[in-house]
């Protein structure tokens, strides 16, 4: 199952366009997104069940994050042997890193980004959304109460997060727009394995980013019950579960989003997104 958050309205992708949930189910589903998520095993049973037939159009200009208004935003860092090593950093083996984006940085996937002053960069990350709520559960039981997965952006301004005398990861992770997620959510049995996943960026077509989730330090399993180990992960909650190597960061020399800049993030199985780049004062403050 694929679902979609399109112009504003929760929708099930089907061949030829989305059915929209609320109007097919006759109200019984709301219309917002975020709101399935705390009725998730009602929705699957009847998502089962519904008609084929679309009765909207879908273009990437509709699409929304498929999950807008978490709850909670949980990130890994240095997740991924490579990206340690390039960062030059001792990989964590006993313990993860975790830090947290503010739901207000979450965006859409095909939306324009505003660069603040600083060093931006980029972070190709796979997302999981919480379905049934999670505390204290096991490995084992962990994927049970994920809802699905997407694809997303940790953009961070990396003169801010390693500002001394402390880091500021949260915030320098959290500018409008530095959070950006989809085109859809995609339920497990569409993914030939849902452990081992490919995905990787362009900037401006230039290929910066390509690894796959098999690779992850702590899998999606040990994520969650980790997390889940301290408090309660939430119908709709948001992971961003860490990032390969190839960040602008670490390169020799440098190299950082600029405005004009555009940023493609792939993921099989799940899809594209697509971001421009404005300096902060071309639109707005």
């Amino acid at each position: 199952m694929r679902i979609v958050n399109a112009a504003g309205r929760l929708g099930l992708v089907v061949d030829g366009g989305m059915i929209d949930v609320e109007s097919a189910s006759g109200g019984l589903f709301a219309p917002e997104i975020q709101t399935v998520y705390g009725r998730w095993n009602e929705f699957v049973a009847w998502a089962d069940a519904a008609p084929a037939e679309p009765d909207r159009e879908l273009a990437n200009d509709m699409l929304g994050p498929p999950a807008p208004q978490p709850r909670q935003v949980f990130a890994i860092g240095l997740n991924y042997f490579d990206h340690a090593e390039e960062a030059g950093m001792e990989p964590p083996t006993d313990s993860m890193v975790v830090f947290t984006k503010f739901p207000s940085s979450i965006t859409g996937p095909f939306a324009t980004i505003k660069v603040p002053p600083g060093s931006v960069d980029w972070e190709t990350e796979l997302v999981v959304v919480i379905g049934e709520p999670a505390y204290r559960v096991s490995q084992a039981d962990a994927w049970r109460h994920v809802a699905g997965l997407t694809v997303g952006q940790d953009i961070s301004e990396r003169e801010m997060q390693f500002r001394p005398p402390s880091p500021q990861f949260n915030l320098a992770k959290s500018f409008p727009g530095f959070s950006p997620i989809g085109p859809v959510l995609v339920t497990m049995e569409e993914f030939a394995d849902r452990d081992d996943i490919k995905i990787g960026c362009e900037l401006n077509g230039e290929q910066m980013q390509l690894g796959r989730t098999g690779n992850m330090i702590f899998s999606v399993p040990r994520i969650i019950a980790e997390l889940s180990s301290t408090l309660p992960l939430l119908a709709g909650d948001v992971i961003f579960t860490g990032t390969p190597a190839g960040i602008g960061w670490s390169r020799v020399p440098r190299k950082l989003i600029q405005p004009g800049d555009e940023l493609v993030t792939t993921a099989e199985t799940i899809g594209t997104m697509r971001h421009r780049f404005v300096a902060r004062d071309e639109v707005g403050t």
